[in-house]
C-alpha cells in the first residue's frame, strides 16, 4: 500500500469503529446528530470537498458530487424522521471502501505487470582502462562499443558476445524459463539477465533501437489502442449518469406533485426523496469504467509474461474472434534450417557414410554442406582430404584417405556410373559413391518445430475452423509438412505477392463474425501481416521488422503460444462481457426496485460499491494465463543499482515527437478530465491519458518549448483535482 492508501484505510477503520461504539450509546436529538457527524466527516470530508470544487468548476456529474448529495440528503431525512443516521454514513463508508479497494487492485495489477516487464537496463559497464569498469547510462553507449556484463546484471544493449560464456535468463522477453547458453559469436538482446559468467559484448544497436526499448514502447502504447467494448463503456458512462441523475430529480418531484395537485393525496415528500437518493447512489458507473479497461490491461499484461506482446486491446478483442489461421511454413512451422533427418547406407555403417560426406563438403559454404558438417561434429579429424573439386549442378568430388568420394545429386551418380536408387522420404537427397560404387544416401530437410503439431491441435480445440499453410516450397515438401501437422489446406510454390492474393481470397470467404490471423516470421511477410485481421510475428526477439509489422508479437519460436494468446484473449473477453452484463443488470434491477419502493439504501450500496468490488475482482482474473498452456514463473532477481541519466539523456527543449510522462490520478473520470485539460493547453497538438498505466502521452506543436508547455499542462491538470499530478 502507498501512503495515501494507508491513510484512507485508517480513516475507514476509525469511522467503522466509531459507528460501532455509537450504536451502543443512548444519545438523542442534536447530541446524537453531532456524534454521528464525526464518523461521517472522518470518512467523507474529502468527498464533500471534491463535490464543492466540482460545483464551482461546473462539473456537476462528478461521482463525488453525486455521493455527497445522496449522503447529505439521507442525513437530512434522518433529522426530519427518526434520527437514524446509519444509512447515510454507511453509504459514504462503503463508497470509500470501494474506492480504496479499486485503488489497491489497480495498483496491484500495475505492479504485477511492471514486475513482469522489468526489462529496462539501468546502466552499462564500460571498460575505459584495463580492470576498471565505469557505469554509464545505456543511452550514452555508441554502436561498436564493448560493454561488460557481470553475473546478475541485465544486458544493456543488443550486441554480440566477444569474450566469455554464460547462461542468460530471457523469461521476461520470451516466457521461456530454460536459460539460454551463449558463447563468443552469439547474438544477445537487451533485457536478458546474465546468470553466471562474465561477458564482453560488442554493441550492434543504440539503446533506443535495442530490443528492450522497443518492447517497452510497444507495451506502453498498447493502452492507447482501445477495444470496441472500451469505446462503448466510455460512451455509456457519459450518457448513463446524467440520465439517472435527471431521473432521480424527476422521481423526487413529479410523484409528490401529481399526488398533491391531481389526486388530492398527501405528497409524501420524504418517501420520494428517499427513493431519489437511492437513484443517486446507483448513478455512479464506477464498476464499468474501472473493470473493463482493467480487464484488457490485465489480459495484455498477463500474456506478456509468456513472451506474447499484444499491441492493443483492439487486437486482443479481434484475436478472440479468429476462426482461420494462415501460416507461413519456413521459420514458422519449420525451423528454416537444413538438418540431416535420415541416413540410408548401402555398404558401410551410417556414421561412416556421414563421416565421408562431411569430409568431402569440408570447404563448401552451401547450406547442404553446412548441415552435413553440423551433423558430424568431429569432421576436422586426422583423415586426409585432397583434390577437392566442386562440379556445378552435380556436387563435390574429393579424395579421402586415398579413395575417390563423390557427394551430390542423382545427376552426379549417373555421370560416374554408380547404381543409385530414389528415396521415399521427403527432403533433399544427397547421394554418396566411393570409387564409383554407390554407398548410400543422406536425407536433408527443413525440420518441423517441436511444438508445431501441438499448436495446430490446440488451435482446433480453441474452435479454429481452418489452419492453412502457405509456402514457396515445392508441392511434395508442403504436402509432407501439412500431413504431419494436420494442416487443413496447404498451398505451395507461392511468390510473396501470391501469398497476399491468397489471404485476400480467404478474407472474402470469412463468415460474418469470423476473423483471419496470419502467422509469419515478420521479416519477409510484412504485406501479408498488414492485410490480415490480426498479424502475428514469430521469433521476433531482435527483429525490428517483426515488431513494426505485426499486431501480436511472439518473442520466441514456439507456435504453441498462438493458441495460448487466443485462449487468453477469449478469457479476457468473457470477463469483459460478464462485467458489462452483471454491472448493468444489477443496477437496472435495483433502479426499478428503488423506484417502486422495494429496494432500500443498502441495496443501492450493493448495486454501486458491491458490484464494483466484484467486477474489479473478476477483472483481475485476466492476469492469470489459462490452465493447460501456462509456462513457468520468473525467477527472483538481484536488486540493482540505478544510474543517474547522463548529459546525452536530457531531452531537447524543442518539440520533436510525442513524449510520455508518469502521472498520478485516482479515478478514471479525473483521468479523462486531465486529458481534456492537457489537450486544451496552448501549444499541445495531442494528449492521451492511460489511467491503468498512469501515463500521459503529449505531442506539441512544431517549435514549442517542452518545459514551458508541460509546466502549463501540469498546472491545468492540478486544477482538475489537487492530488492529480504530472511528473515532469
Amino acid at each position: 500500500m502507498n501512503p495515501k492508501q494507508k491513510k484512507n484505510l485508517i480513516r475507514i477503520v476509525a469511522a467503522a469503529l466509531l459507528m460501532i461504539v455509537l450504536a451502543f450509546l443512548p444519545l438523542s436529538g442534536m447530541a446524537r446528530f453531532a456524534a454521528y457527524l464525526v464518523p461521517y466527516l472522518i470518512v467523507g470530508y474529502d468527498v464533500i470537498w471534491k463535490a464543492g470544487r466540482g460545483l464551482w468548476k461546473r462539473q456537476p456529474f462528478d461521482e463525488s458530487l453525486l455521493m455527497a448529495v445522496a449522503t447529505l440528503g439521507a442525513m437530512a431525512l434522518a433529522i426530519y424522521e427518526d434520527g437514524d443516521y446509519t444509512e447515510a454514513i454507511a453509504v459514504m463508508l462503503f463508497y470509500q471502501i470501494g474506492e480504496w479497494f479499486q485503488s489497491y487492485a489497480v495498483g496491484r495489477s500495475r505492479r504485477n505487470i511492471s514486475d513482469l516487464m522489468d526489462i529496462r537496463p539501468d546502466f552499462a559497464n564500460i571498460e575505459q582502462q584495463p580492470g576498471q569498469l565505469t557505469r554509464v547510462a545505456p543511452e550514452t553507449v555508441a554502436v561498436g562499443s564493448t560493454v561488460v556484463v557481470k553475473p546478475g546484471e541485465k544486458v544493456p544493449l543488443d550486441g554480440v558476445v566477444t569474450e566469455g560464456s554464460s547462461t542468460l535468463d530471457t523469461v521476461a522477453l520470451t516466457g521461456e524459463s530454460l536459460p539460454r547458453r551463449v558463447e563468443p559469436g552469439d547474438a544477445v538482446v537487451s533485457g536478458s539477465i546474465n546468470q553466471s559468467g562474465l561477458l564482453h559484448i560488442r554493441t550492434t544497436k543504440v539503446f533506443a533501437e535495442s530490443t528492450a526499448s522497443k518492447i517497452l514502447v510497444l507495451v506502453e502504447d498498447a493502452g492507447s489502442r482501445k477495444s470496441k467494448a472500451e469505446h462503448f463503456i466510455a460512451k455509456f458512462a457519459r450518457v448513463y449518469t446524467p440520465i439517472v441523475v435527471y431521473a432521480a430529480v424527476a422521481l423526487a418531484l413529479l410523484p409528490p406533485l401529481v399526488n398533491m395537485v391531481f389526486l388530492g393525496l398527501p405528497p409524501v415528500w420524504e418517501t420520494w426523496i428517499y427513493r431519489a437518493l437511492i437513484f443517486l447512489v446507483i448513478s455512479c458507473p464506477c464498476a464499468l469504467v474501472i473493470s473493463i479497461p482493467l480487464s484488457f490491461f490485465a489480459g495484455i499484461g498477463g500474456i506478456s509474461r509468456q513472451g506474447v506482446l499484444v499491441k492493443g486491446a483492439n487486437y486482443l478483442e479481434t484475436l478472440s474472434k479468429v476462426d482461420t489461421v494462415v501460416f507461413d511454413k519456413t521459420g514458422t512451422l519449420t525451423k528454416g534450417v537444413f538438418e540431416v533427418t535420415a541416413i540410408h547406407p548401402e555398404v558401410i555403417n551410417p556414421q561412416e557414410l556421414l563421416h565421408l560426406a562431411a569430409h568431402v563438403e569440408r570447404f563448401s559454404t552451401h547450406p547442404i554442406a553446412v548441415s552435413l558438417r553440423n551433423a558430424y561434429r568431429q569432421e576436422a579429424d586426422a583423415c586426409t582430404v585432397e583434390d577437392v573439386e566442386e562440379i556445378s549442378g552435380h556436387g563435390v568430388r574429393a579424395r579421402v584417405n586415398g579413395s575417390v568420394v563423390c557427394v551430390g545429386n542423382a545427376k552426379m551418380m549417373e555421370a560416374i556410373g554408380a547404381k543409385w536408387h530414389p528415396c521415399e522420404q521427403t527432403g533433399t537427397i544427397v547421394h554418396v559413391a566411393i570409387d564409383g560404387t554407390y554407398a548410400g544416401h543422406i536425407v536433408i530437410a527443413d525440420v518441423i518445430k517441436e511444438h508445431a503439431g501441438a499448436a495446430i491441435e490446440a488451435l482446433h480445440k480453441n474452435g479454429v475452423k481452418r489452419a492453412i499453410m502457405l509456402t514457396g516450397d515445392g508441392r511434395a515438401a508442403a504436402d509432407h509438412v501439412a500431413s504431419v501437422l494436420g494442416i487443413d489446406a496447404a498451398y505451395s510454390e507461392l511468390l510473396p505477392q501470391d501469398k497476399v492474393s491468397k489471404v485476400e481470397s480467404f478474407l472474402q470467404e470469412e463468415q460474418e463474425g469470423g476473423r483471419l490471423a496470419f502467422v509469419g516470421d515478420g521479416i519477409n511477410d510484412a504485406p501479408v501481416l498488414s492485410r490480415a485481421d490480426v498479424g502475428i510475428a514469430m521469433g521476433a526477439m531482435g527483429s525490428d521488422a517483426a515488431i513494426e509489422a505485426a499486431d501480436v508479437v511472439l518473442m520466441d519460436d514456439d507456435p504453441l503460444k498462438i493458441a495460448l494468446a487466443q485462449r487468453t484473449a477469449r478469457k479476457t473477453m468473457r470477463i469483459v462481457y460478464e462485467n458489462i452484463v452483471f454491472s448493468i443488470g444489477v443496477k437496472a434491477v435495483v433502479l426499478v426496485l428503488g423506484a417502486l419502493g422495494l429496494a432500500n439504501m443498502w441495496a443501492a450500496i450493493f448495486a454501486d460499491v458491491g458490484v464494483m468490488i466484484l467486477a474489479v475482482c473478476n477483472a483481475t482474473r485476466a492476469l492469470f494465463v489459462p490452465k493447460g498452456l501456462r509456462g513457468y514463473g520468473r525467477p527472483q532477481r538481484q536488486d540493482e543499482e540505478t544510474v543517474q541519466p547522463g548529459p546525452s539523456q536530457q531531452q531537447s527543449v524543442i518539440s520533436s515527437g510525442p513524449r510520455a510522462y508518469k502521472i498520478e490520478v485516482d479515478c478514471p473520470n479525473c483521468a479523462g478530465l486531465m486529458e481534456e485539460a492537457a489537450r486544451k493547453t496552448k501549444g499541445v497538438r495531442s494528449a492521451t491519458v492511460n489511467f491503468m498505466a498512469q501515463e500521459m502521452k503529449v505531442e506539441l506543436e512544431d517549435g514549442e518549448n517542452w518545459d514551458q508547455v508541460m509546466t502549463a499542462v501540469r498546472d491545468n491538470c492540478k486544477k482538475v483535482e489537487d492530488d492529480c499530478e504530472v511528473y515532469l
